[in-house]
Protein backbone atom coordinates (compact mmCIF):
# COMPACT_ATOMS: atom_id res chain seq x y z
CA UNK A 1 0.00 0.00 0.00
CA UNK A 2 2.45 2.32 -0.72
CA UNK A 3 1.21 4.97 0.52
CA UNK A 4 2.60 3.13 2.22
CA UNK A 5 1.59 -0.49 2.06
CA UNK A 6 3.05 -1.53 -1.24
CA UNK A 7 6.36 -2.72 0.44
CA UNK A 8 6.68 -5.30 2.85
CA UNK A 9 6.18 -7.97 -0.38
CA UNK A 10 7.51 -5.76 -3.10
CA UNK A 11 6.91 -6.77 -6.34
CA UNK A 12 8.02 -10.28 -6.15
CA UNK A 13 4.88 -13.03 -6.57
CA UNK A 14 3.11 -14.09 -3.49
CA UNK A 15 2.99 -17.58 -5.31
CA UNK A 16 0.69 -19.74 -6.91
CA UNK A 17 -2.21 -19.98 -4.64
CA UNK A 18 -2.91 -23.47 -3.49
CA UNK A 19 -6.05 -23.41 -0.64
CA UNK A 20 -5.89 -26.12 2.24
CA UNK A 21 -9.90 -26.04 2.05
CA UNK A 22 -10.23 -27.16 -1.49
CA UNK A 23 -14.01 -28.58 -2.26
CA UNK A 24 -14.04 -31.94 -3.69
CA UNK A 25 -17.48 -31.14 -5.34
CA UNK A 26 -15.82 -28.41 -7.13
CA UNK A 27 -15.15 -29.27 -11.13
CA UNK A 28 -12.89 -26.16 -12.19
CA UNK A 29 -9.26 -25.22 -11.96
CA UNK A 30 -8.22 -21.47 -10.58
CA UNK A 31 -4.69 -20.39 -10.79
CA UNK A 32 -3.64 -17.14 -8.99
CA UNK A 33 -0.75 -15.10 -8.71
CA UNK A 34 -0.84 -12.25 -6.49
CA UNK A 35 2.33 -9.38 -7.02
CA UNK A 36 2.78 -6.05 -4.73
CA UNK A 37 1.19 -5.85 -1.32
CA UNK A 38 0.07 -7.87 1.54
CA UNK A 39 -3.48 -6.58 0.85
CA UNK A 40 -3.05 -8.07 -2.85
CA UNK A 41 -2.34 -11.45 -1.30
CA UNK A 42 -5.25 -10.72 1.18
CA UNK A 43 -7.39 -9.99 -1.48
CA UNK A 44 -6.46 -13.19 -3.26
CA UNK A 45 -7.63 -15.00 -0.61
CA UNK A 46 -11.01 -13.02 -0.51
CA UNK A 47 -11.55 -13.80 -4.43
CA UNK A 48 -10.56 -17.62 -3.62
CA UNK A 49 -13.19 -17.63 -1.30
CA UNK A 50 -15.88 -15.99 -3.31
CA UNK A 51 -14.74 -18.48 -6.62
CA UNK A 52 -15.14 -21.50 -4.23
CA UNK A 53 -18.69 -21.14 -4.41
CA UNK A 54 -18.75 -20.73 -8.11
CA UNK A 55 -16.94 -24.19 -8.25
CA UNK A 56 -13.84 -23.21 -8.63
CA UNK A 57 -10.26 -24.86 -6.87
CA UNK A 58 -7.07 -23.67 -6.77
CA UNK A 59 -4.53 -25.55 -8.56
CA UNK A 60 -0.84 -25.17 -9.03
CA UNK A 61 -0.11 -26.48 -12.27
CA UNK A 62 -0.89 -23.62 -14.53
CA UNK A 63 -1.57 -25.78 -17.53
CA UNK A 64 -4.36 -27.29 -16.20
CA UNK A 65 -6.23 -24.23 -15.03
CA UNK A 66 -9.71 -23.24 -16.56
CA UNK A 67 -9.20 -19.68 -15.05
CA UNK A 68 -6.11 -17.32 -14.40
CA UNK A 69 -5.88 -14.53 -12.63
CA UNK A 70 -3.45 -12.08 -11.76
CA UNK A 71 -3.55 -9.54 -9.00
CA UNK A 72 -1.46 -6.80 -9.49
CA UNK A 73 0.21 -3.74 -8.26
CA UNK A 74 0.93 -0.42 -9.92
CA UNK A 75 3.43 1.17 -7.28
CA UNK A 76 6.60 0.56 -9.36
CA UNK A 77 7.08 0.41 -12.90
CA UNK A 78 8.58 -2.62 -12.62
CA UNK A 79 5.82 -4.15 -11.38
CA UNK A 80 3.74 -3.53 -14.11
CA UNK A 81 6.28 -5.09 -16.62
CA UNK A 82 6.74 -7.91 -14.39
CA UNK A 83 3.03 -8.57 -14.42
CA UNK A 84 3.08 -7.97 -18.24
CA UNK A 85 5.69 -11.07 -18.94
CA UNK A 86 3.15 -13.08 -16.62
CA UNK A 87 0.41 -12.35 -19.06
CA UNK A 88 2.36 -13.21 -22.04
CA UNK A 89 3.41 -16.73 -20.24
CA UNK A 90 -0.59 -16.95 -19.88
CA UNK A 91 -1.58 -16.35 -23.44
CA UNK A 92 1.08 -18.62 -24.66
CA UNK A 93 -0.67 -21.70 -22.69
CA UNK A 94 -4.01 -20.56 -23.54
CA UNK A 95 -3.35 -21.06 -27.30
CA UNK A 96 -2.48 -24.79 -26.30
CA UNK A 97 -5.63 -24.34 -23.67
CA UNK A 98 -8.50 -22.65 -25.56
CA UNK A 99 -10.97 -22.91 -22.71
CA UNK A 100 -8.48 -21.19 -20.36
CA UNK A 101 -9.57 -17.93 -19.42
CA UNK A 102 -7.55 -15.30 -18.15
CA UNK A 103 -8.35 -12.16 -15.77
CA UNK A 104 -6.42 -9.06 -14.09
CA UNK A 105 -6.91 -7.96 -10.65
CA UNK A 106 -6.50 -4.96 -8.05
CA UNK A 107 -4.71 -1.71 -8.69
CA UNK A 108 -3.25 -2.02 -12.54
CA UNK A 109 -6.80 -3.68 -13.34
CA UNK A 110 -8.33 -0.53 -12.58
CA UNK A 111 -5.69 1.74 -14.51
CA UNK A 112 -5.36 -0.23 -17.43
CA UNK A 113 -8.52 -1.70 -18.27
CA UNK A 114 -9.36 -0.50 -21.81
CA UNK A 115 -5.57 -1.35 -22.92
CA UNK A 116 -5.81 -5.04 -21.38
CA UNK A 117 -9.10 -5.68 -23.07
CA UNK A 118 -9.34 -3.84 -26.28
CA UNK A 119 -5.89 -2.38 -27.15
CA UNK A 120 -3.78 -5.72 -26.53
CA UNK A 121 -6.37 -8.13 -26.29
CA UNK A 122 -4.08 -9.42 -23.66
CA UNK A 123 -7.08 -10.69 -21.16
CA UNK A 124 -10.53 -11.76 -20.84
CA UNK A 125 -11.64 -9.95 -17.63
CA UNK A 126 -10.41 -6.85 -15.95
CA UNK A 127 -11.63 -6.56 -12.21
CA UNK A 128 -10.96 -3.64 -9.51
CA UNK A 129 -10.10 -3.97 -6.05
CA UNK A 130 -13.88 -3.13 -4.62
CA UNK A 131 -15.46 -5.50 -6.89
CA UNK A 132 -14.51 -8.90 -6.40
CA UNK A 133 -17.92 -9.90 -4.76
CA UNK A 134 -19.38 -9.29 -9.01
CA UNK A 135 -16.77 -11.87 -9.81
CA UNK A 136 -19.71 -14.77 -10.25
CA UNK A 137 -21.71 -12.44 -12.87
CA UNK A 138 -18.16 -11.50 -14.26
CA UNK A 139 -17.24 -15.76 -14.92
CA UNK A 140 -20.78 -15.66 -16.60
CA UNK A 141 -19.51 -12.83 -19.35
CA UNK A 142 -16.72 -14.62 -20.14
CA UNK A 143 -18.15 -17.93 -20.45
CA UNK A 144 -20.55 -16.83 -22.62
CA UNK A 145 -17.70 -15.44 -25.15
CA UNK A 146 -17.86 -11.59 -23.75
CA UNK A 147 -14.92 -9.73 -22.31
CA UNK A 148 -16.16 -8.43 -18.33
CA UNK A 149 -14.64 -5.57 -16.75
CA UNK A 150 -15.95 -3.93 -13.24
CA UNK A 151 -13.23 -1.46 -11.87
CA UNK A 152 -16.11 0.40 -10.19
CA UNK A 153 -14.27 2.13 -6.51
CA UNK A 154 -16.82 1.46 -3.72
CA UNK A 155 -17.34 3.85 -0.31
CA UNK A 156 -18.34 0.81 1.73
CA UNK A 157 -16.86 -2.69 0.46
CA UNK A 158 -14.48 -3.99 3.36
CA UNK A 159 -15.11 -7.79 2.29
CA UNK A 160 -15.59 -7.96 6.07
CA UNK A 161 -18.51 -10.73 5.28
CA UNK A 162 -16.23 -12.93 2.94
CA UNK A 163 -14.36 -15.60 4.89
CA UNK A 164 -11.36 -15.79 3.00
CA UNK A 165 -9.18 -19.34 1.45
CA UNK A 166 -6.19 -19.36 3.31
CA UNK A 167 -3.87 -19.46 0.35
CA UNK A 168 -0.41 -21.26 0.34
CA UNK A 169 -0.96 -21.06 4.32
CA UNK A 170 1.71 -22.44 6.62
CA UNK A 171 -1.01 -22.83 8.99
CA UNK A 172 0.75 -20.64 11.62
CA UNK A 173 0.34 -16.88 10.26
CA UNK A 174 -2.32 -15.19 8.58
CA UNK A 175 -3.28 -11.58 7.03
CA UNK A 176 -6.60 -10.05 8.62
CA UNK A 177 -7.84 -6.91 6.27
CA UNK A 178 -9.11 -3.93 9.04
CA UNK A 179 -9.55 -1.19 6.02
CA UNK A 180 -9.57 -0.44 2.22
CA UNK A 181 -8.48 2.96 0.26
CA UNK A 182 -6.47 5.52 1.91
CA UNK A 183 -6.78 8.82 2.07
CA UNK A 184 -3.64 10.33 2.00
CA UNK A 185 -2.85 12.22 -1.18
CA UNK A 186 1.23 11.78 -1.75
CA UNK A 187 1.96 12.70 -4.59
CA UNK A 188 4.07 9.56 -5.97
CA UNK A 189 1.13 6.93 -5.15
CA UNK A 190 -1.76 5.67 -7.26
CA UNK A 191 -3.25 3.98 -4.23
CA UNK A 192 -5.94 6.53 -3.84
CA UNK A 193 -6.99 6.53 -7.44
CA UNK A 194 -7.01 2.52 -7.77
CA UNK A 195 -8.65 2.22 -3.90
CA UNK A 196 -10.53 4.56 -3.04
CA UNK A 197 -11.06 6.36 -0.11
CA UNK A 198 -10.41 4.92 3.31
CA UNK A 199 -13.15 3.16 4.59
CA UNK A 200 -12.91 0.34 8.11
CA UNK A 201 -14.28 -2.47 8.66
CA UNK A 202 -16.64 -3.87 11.34
CA UNK A 203 -14.62 -4.39 14.20
CA UNK A 204 -16.27 -7.21 15.91
CA UNK A 205 -15.95 -9.10 12.43
CA UNK A 206 -12.30 -8.46 13.00
CA UNK A 207 -12.73 -10.11 16.47
CA UNK A 208 -14.82 -12.98 14.76
CA UNK A 209 -12.01 -13.30 12.01
CA UNK A 210 -9.61 -13.80 14.43
CA UNK A 211 -10.95 -15.96 16.87
CA UNK A 212 -12.05 -18.60 13.67
CA UNK A 213 -8.24 -18.48 12.93
CA UNK A 214 -6.77 -19.41 16.83
CA UNK A 215 -9.90 -21.93 16.81
CA UNK A 216 -8.12 -23.25 13.53
CA UNK A 217 -4.49 -23.57 15.14
CA UNK A 218 -3.11 -19.87 13.88
CA UNK A 219 -0.53 -18.59 16.29
CA UNK A 220 0.03 -14.90 14.57
CA UNK A 221 -1.97 -12.47 12.65
CA UNK A 222 -1.07 -8.94 10.42
CA UNK A 223 -3.77 -6.56 10.56
CA UNK A 224 -3.55 -5.02 7.53
CA UNK A 225 -4.60 -1.42 5.64
CA UNK A 226 -3.33 0.93 3.31
CA UNK A 227 -2.88 2.70 6.44
CA UNK A 228 -3.64 1.08 9.76
CA UNK A 229 -3.55 3.99 11.75
CA UNK A 230 -6.22 5.02 10.40
CA UNK A 231 -8.63 3.04 11.00
CA UNK A 232 -11.80 4.55 12.39
CA UNK A 233 -15.05 2.78 12.80
CA UNK A 234 -18.69 4.53 14.10
CA UNK A 235 -21.01 2.46 12.11
CA UNK A 236 -19.93 2.79 8.96
CA UNK A 237 -19.24 5.17 6.22
CA UNK A 238 -16.14 6.66 4.79
CA UNK A 239 -13.65 8.10 7.41
CA UNK A 240 -14.13 11.82 6.00
CA UNK A 241 -17.51 11.64 6.94
CA UNK A 242 -16.86 11.23 10.44
CA UNK A 243 -17.83 14.42 11.52
CA UNK A 244 -21.13 14.20 10.26
CA UNK A 245 -21.47 11.40 12.54
CA UNK A 246 -23.82 12.01 15.11
CA UNK A 247 -22.69 12.09 19.21
CA UNK A 248 -23.80 8.29 20.31
CA UNK A 249 -21.62 7.18 16.90
CA UNK A 250 -18.70 9.23 17.87
CA UNK A 251 -18.89 8.55 21.78
CA UNK A 252 -19.08 4.48 20.65
CA UNK A 253 -16.01 4.99 17.64
CA UNK A 254 -13.13 2.53 17.81
CA UNK A 255 -10.38 3.68 16.77
CA UNK A 256 -6.96 2.04 15.97
CA UNK A 257 -5.69 1.68 19.52
CA UNK A 258 -8.96 0.82 20.52
CA UNK A 259 -9.09 -2.06 17.73
CA UNK A 260 -5.93 -2.99 19.35
CA UNK A 261 -6.75 -3.81 22.65
CA UNK A 262 -10.13 -5.62 22.06
CA UNK A 263 -7.66 -7.58 19.88
CA UNK A 264 -4.93 -8.58 22.22
CA UNK A 265 -7.58 -9.20 24.66
CA UNK A 266 -9.71 -11.37 22.89
CA UNK A 267 -6.71 -14.11 21.81
CA UNK A 268 -3.93 -13.15 24.78
CA UNK A 269 -1.76 -16.10 22.79
CA UNK A 270 -2.08 -14.73 19.56
CA UNK A 271 0.68 -12.52 18.14
CA UNK A 272 -0.37 -9.49 16.95
CA UNK A 273 1.27 -7.02 13.51
CA UNK A 274 0.30 -4.62 11.51
CA UNK A 275 0.98 -2.79 9.15
CA UNK A 276 1.07 -0.16 7.62
CA UNK A 277 1.41 2.48 9.50
CA UNK A 278 1.80 6.52 8.15
CA UNK A 279 3.71 8.99 10.46
CA UNK A 280 1.02 11.26 10.56
CA UNK A 281 -1.17 9.58 11.83
CA UNK A 282 0.34 7.22 14.45
CA UNK A 283 -1.02 8.26 17.70
CA UNK A 284 0.72 7.65 21.49
CA UNK A 285 -2.05 5.84 22.51
CA UNK A 286 -1.16 3.30 19.41
CA UNK A 287 2.05 2.83 21.17
CA UNK A 288 0.73 2.74 24.82
CA UNK A 289 -1.10 0.07 23.71
CA UNK A 290 1.71 -1.90 21.92
CA UNK A 291 3.61 -1.76 25.06
CA UNK A 292 0.95 -2.53 26.98
CA UNK A 293 0.30 -6.38 25.75
CA UNK A 294 2.82 -8.75 25.34
CA UNK A 295 0.79 -10.42 22.75
CA UNK A 296 1.32 -7.44 20.22
CA UNK A 297 5.07 -7.80 18.33
CA UNK A 298 7.51 -5.17 19.04
CA UNK A 299 8.09 -4.17 15.74
CA UNK A 300 6.74 -0.81 13.93
CA UNK A 301 7.04 -0.36 9.93
CA UNK A 302 6.97 3.06 9.73
CA UNK A 303 8.12 4.26 6.19
CA UNK A 304 9.09 7.93 5.62
CA UNK A 305 10.48 8.36 2.23
CA UNK A 306 12.49 10.85 2.57
CA UNK A 307 14.93 12.65 5.06
CA UNK A 308 14.34 16.17 3.21
CA UNK A 309 11.82 18.82 4.76
CA UNK A 310 11.48 19.89 1.11
CA UNK A 311 11.59 16.76 -0.70
CA UNK A 312 8.67 15.52 1.54
CA UNK A 313 6.55 18.80 1.39
CA UNK A 314 7.33 17.85 -2.53
CA UNK A 315 5.70 14.35 -1.55
CA UNK A 316 2.93 15.64 0.36
CA UNK A 317 3.78 13.82 3.12
CA UNK A 318 1.86 15.60 6.22
CA UNK A 319 5.02 15.17 8.48
CA UNK A 320 8.36 17.05 9.07
CA UNK A 321 11.52 15.22 9.87
CA UNK A 322 11.52 16.96 13.35
CA UNK A 323 8.08 15.28 13.28
CA UNK A 324 9.53 11.93 12.80
CA UNK A 325 12.27 12.01 14.64
CA UNK A 326 10.08 13.03 18.02
CA UNK A 327 7.49 9.77 17.02
CA UNK A 328 10.55 7.73 16.69
CA UNK A 329 11.64 9.27 20.23
CA UNK A 330 8.64 8.28 21.60
CA UNK A 331 8.51 4.61 20.35
CA UNK A 332 12.03 4.15 21.97
CA UNK A 333 11.22 5.71 25.15
CA UNK A 334 7.78 3.79 25.82
CA UNK A 335 9.03 0.49 23.74
CA UNK A 336 12.89 0.67 24.28
CA UNK A 337 13.45 -2.80 22.23
CA UNK A 338 11.00 -1.77 19.07
CA UNK A 339 11.98 -3.13 16.01
CA UNK A 340 11.50 0.09 13.40
CA UNK A 341 11.64 -0.67 9.39
CA UNK A 342 11.02 2.00 6.73
CA UNK A 343 10.44 2.62 3.06
CA UNK A 344 12.79 5.06 1.69
CA UNK A 345 12.43 6.72 -2.19
CA UNK A 346 15.06 8.03 -3.92
CA UNK A 347 15.55 9.94 -6.68
CA UNK A 348 12.08 11.94 -6.26
CA UNK A 349 11.78 14.89 -8.85
CA UNK A 350 14.16 17.64 -7.86
CA UNK A 351 15.93 15.71 -5.01
CA UNK A 352 19.68 17.81 -4.48
CA UNK A 353 22.37 16.17 -3.13
CA UNK A 354 21.79 18.24 0.16
CA UNK A 355 18.21 16.18 0.30
CA UNK A 356 20.05 12.78 -0.44
CA UNK A 357 22.61 13.44 2.51
CA UNK A 358 19.56 14.51 4.34
CA UNK A 359 18.07 11.01 4.02
CA UNK A 360 21.61 9.18 4.63
CA UNK A 361 21.80 11.45 7.63
CA UNK A 362 18.18 10.21 9.27
CA UNK A 363 18.77 6.93 8.72
CA UNK A 364 21.71 7.39 11.27
CA UNK A 365 19.47 8.90 13.71
CA UNK A 366 16.77 6.10 13.62
CA UNK A 367 19.13 3.05 12.51
CA UNK A 368 16.58 0.99 10.84
CA UNK A 369 16.23 -2.57 11.72
CA UNK A 370 15.45 -3.54 7.85
CA UNK A 371 14.10 -1.23 5.06
CA UNK A 372 12.52 -1.24 1.48
CA UNK A 373 14.43 1.34 -0.78
CA UNK A 374 13.95 2.24 -4.77
CA UNK A 375 14.93 4.39 -7.28
CA UNK A 376 11.82 6.78 -7.45
CA UNK A 377 9.65 5.94 -10.80
CA UNK A 378 7.35 7.99 -12.29
CA UNK A 379 3.55 6.81 -12.15
CA UNK A 380 1.11 7.81 -14.41
CA UNK A 381 -1.71 9.82 -12.93
CA UNK A 382 -0.07 10.72 -10.05
CA UNK A 383 0.34 14.32 -8.86
CA UNK A 384 4.53 13.95 -8.95
CA UNK A 385 3.66 13.06 -12.90
CA UNK A 386 1.68 15.75 -13.58
CA UNK A 387 3.36 18.72 -12.31
CA UNK A 388 6.88 17.17 -11.54
CA UNK A 389 9.70 16.48 -14.37
CA UNK A 390 11.33 13.70 -13.44
CA UNK A 391 14.97 14.97 -13.42
CA UNK A 392 17.33 12.98 -11.80
CA UNK A 393 19.85 11.37 -13.93
CA UNK A 394 19.44 7.51 -13.99
CA UNK A 395 22.83 7.06 -12.86
CA UNK A 396 22.27 9.88 -9.76
CA UNK A 397 19.43 7.57 -8.72
CA UNK A 398 21.25 4.89 -8.85
CA UNK A 399 24.44 5.70 -7.05
CA UNK A 400 21.89 6.96 -4.25
CA UNK A 401 20.27 4.27 -4.16
CA UNK A 402 23.41 2.09 -3.52
CA UNK A 403 24.51 4.13 -0.51
CA UNK A 404 21.01 3.95 0.91
CA UNK A 405 21.28 0.15 0.68
CA UNK A 406 25.23 0.17 2.12
CA UNK A 407 24.01 2.26 4.82
CA UNK A 408 21.01 -0.08 5.70
CA UNK A 409 22.64 -3.09 5.86
CA UNK A 410 25.49 -1.42 8.24
CA UNK A 411 22.45 -0.73 10.52
CA UNK A 412 21.07 -4.08 9.92
CA UNK A 413 23.89 -5.73 11.43
CA UNK A 414 23.86 -3.26 13.99
CA UNK A 415 20.45 -4.24 14.87
CA UNK A 416 21.30 -8.02 14.93
CA UNK A 417 24.29 -8.06 17.12
CA UNK A 418 22.13 -6.23 20.05
CA UNK A 419 20.28 -9.70 19.84
CA UNK A 420 23.54 -11.69 20.40
CA UNK A 421 23.58 -13.24 23.88
CA UNK A 422 20.14 -12.76 24.46
CA UNK A 423 17.24 -15.46 24.89
CA UNK A 424 14.00 -14.75 22.65
CA UNK A 425 10.82 -16.36 21.93
CA UNK A 426 10.34 -17.29 18.66
CA UNK A 427 6.92 -18.22 16.68
CA UNK A 428 8.43 -21.73 14.19
CA UNK A 429 7.31 -21.17 10.95
CA UNK A 430 9.00 -23.78 8.80
CA UNK A 431 12.09 -25.58 7.69
CA UNK A 432 14.85 -23.06 7.17
CA UNK A 433 15.44 -22.77 2.97
CA UNK A 434 19.00 -23.27 3.89
CA UNK A 435 19.14 -26.02 5.75
CA UNK A 436 16.86 -28.91 6.50
CA UNK A 437 17.97 -29.34 9.67
CA UNK A 438 17.12 -26.57 10.83
CA UNK A 439 14.00 -24.65 12.17
CA UNK A 440 12.79 -20.69 10.78
CA UNK A 441 10.77 -18.75 12.83
CA UNK A 442 10.52 -14.65 13.88
CA UNK A 443 11.03 -13.32 17.15
CA UNK A 444 8.68 -10.03 18.67
CA UNK A 445 10.93 -7.75 16.17
CA UNK A 446 10.08 -9.62 13.17
CA UNK A 447 13.69 -10.98 12.72
CA UNK A 448 14.45 -14.25 11.25
CA UNK A 449 15.58 -16.92 13.59
CA UNK A 450 17.10 -20.07 12.69
CA UNK A 451 18.03 -22.97 15.38
CA UNK A 452 18.42 -26.87 15.04
CA UNK A 453 14.95 -28.63 14.87
CA UNK A 454 15.69 -31.00 17.61
CA UNK A 455 11.80 -32.38 19.09
CA UNK A 456 10.09 -28.96 18.47
CA UNK A 457 7.06 -28.20 16.22
CA UNK A 458 5.67 -25.85 13.40
CA UNK A 459 3.46 -23.32 15.35
CA UNK A 460 5.14 -23.86 18.52
CA UNK A 461 6.78 -20.70 20.51
CA UNK A 462 10.35 -21.75 21.41
CA UNK A 463 12.92 -20.09 23.62
CA UNK A 464 15.78 -19.44 21.63
CA UNK A 465 19.18 -18.36 22.57
CA UNK A 466 21.13 -16.17 19.92
CA UNK A 467 24.67 -17.04 19.63
CA UNK A 468 25.28 -15.35 16.06
CA UNK A 469 23.93 -13.05 13.34
CA UNK A 470 24.20 -11.88 10.21
CA UNK A 471 22.40 -8.52 9.34
CA UNK A 472 19.82 -9.95 8.44
CA UNK A 473 19.39 -13.84 10.53
CA UNK A 474 20.15 -14.40 14.22
CA UNK A 475 21.34 -18.11 14.49
CA UNK A 476 20.77 -19.56 17.98
CA UNK A 477 19.62 -22.88 19.73
CA UNK A 478 16.19 -23.74 21.43
CA UNK A 479 16.25 -23.37 25.39
CA UNK A 480 12.49 -24.62 25.91
CA UNK A 481 9.04 -24.35 24.94
CA UNK A 482 7.72 -20.96 25.78
CA UNK A 483 4.79 -20.50 28.61
CA UNK A 484 2.59 -19.23 25.64
CA UNK A 485 1.81 -22.61 23.78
Amino acid sequence: MQNDTEKIIDEKVQGTALSLENNSKNTRKLYIESYGCQMNFSDSEIVASILAKEGFNTTQKLEEADLVLVNTCSIREKAEQTVRKRLEKYNAVKRTNPGMKVGVLGCMAERLKSKFLEEEKMVDMVVGPDAYKDLPNLIKEIDEGRNAVNVILSKDETYGDVAPVRLNSNGVSAFVSITRGCDNMCTFCVVPFTRGRERSRDPQSIIDEVNDLWDRGFKEITLLGQNVDSYLWYGGGLKKDFDKATDMQKATSVNFAKLLELVALAQPKMRIRFSTSNPQDMTLDVIDTMAKFDNICKYIHLPVQSGSDRILKEMNRLHTRQEYFTLIDNIKARIPDCAISQDMITGFPTETEEDHQDTLSLMEYVKYDFGFMFAYSERPGTLAARKLEDDVPEAIKKRRLTEIINLQQEHALYRTQQHVGKTEEVLIEGTSKKSDAHWMGRNSQNTVVVFPKEDYKVGQFVNVKINDCTSATLIGEAVSLSKNN
